[in-house]
């Protein structure tokens, strides 16, 4: 089965804060998800081409673990903290499947 990945974008339009946003994904946000998500493999970015825009994405073994976590109260607790801690950063989701690894 292949891998499926859950990602979140997010948008700090607040230059001033991105360094303390960074700090605590790095810290809290994303050791929190890992753990409560069940994965072994998470990776975050800042865009080259917006420096506002910042994305997470969490490896899961399959689309079931994937949907299991959806569907749990993991992923609630993690958004209320996020909401709590960074209430004007607007985010987005998305689902992926790995349609293709290509490693030469």
């Amino acid at each position: 089965m292949p891998a499926a990945y859950f990602v979140v974008r997010a948008i700090v339009t607040d230059a001033g804060k991105r360094a303390a946003f960074d700090r605590w994904y790095e810290t809290e946000h994303v050791p929190e998800a890992v753990k409560a998500f069940g994965v072994s493999k998470a990776w975050r970015f800042w865009s080259l081409d917006d420096p506002s825009l910042h994305q997470a994405m969490y490896r899961f073994d399959d689309e079931a673990g994937l949907a299991a976590m959806l569907k749990g109260d993991a992923l609630t607790k993690l958004v209320a903290d996020f909401d709590r801690d960074w209430p004007d950063v607007k985010r987005t989701r998305e689902t992926l499947v790995l349609a293709q690894e290509f490693v030469e």
